[in-house]
């Protein structure tokens, strides 16, 4: 893996669960509506990536799981559709605004919740937990990736 990522989901939208049932435990990650987030799918994420998968909006927030990307991306379906809450009437087919890409969850681990990454200092630099940060994709680095790993599959 050359880059690292955390990348949120409600799971009620899609939750690791859904993932893990999908086919090839691989879901188009769709409803991303942040430009920058938008660009690191764009410009930044190769197959191959390892994701934090992340719980958001949700009783308990925090990983729960590790992916990778698993394709390149294309155009996300949900800004052209009118019954999708994702929908951008401002998106042309010809020229659309937001993109998506593949996950593939590879495997569901215990909750690493939100105030347990808060309370280790080596991680307080990451994106994800600075003050005002709701990006829904954020990059890693490797030493947070490597940290987060080893808890988790401890």
């Amino acid at each position: 893996m050359s880059g690292y990522w955390l990348m949120k989901s409600e799971p009620d939208e899609c939750s690791i669960d859904d993932a893990l049932a999908a086919p090839k435990s691989t879901v188009p990650w769709t409803g991303v509506r942040s430009y920058q987030a938008r660009n690191f799918m764009r410009d930044a994420m190769q197959v191959g990536d390892g994701v934090l998968f992340y719980h958001s909006s949700c009783p308990e927030p925090g990983i729960v799981g590790i992916a990778r990307v698993a394709s390149g991306t294309r155009p996300d379906p949900t800004q052209f559709d009118p019954a999708s809450p994702y929908f951008d009437a401002a998106s042309k087919a010809e020229q659309p605004r937001w993109l998506l890409l593949d996950v593939q969850t590879l495997r569901k681990t215990r909750l690493l919740s939100l105030p347990e990454l808060r309370a280790t200092p080596a991680l307080a630099d990451m994106l994800v937990l600075r003050k005002g940060n709701r990006l829904s994709i954020t990059p890693v680095e490797p030493q947070h990736w490597q940290l987060i790993t080893r808890q988790l599959l401890a």
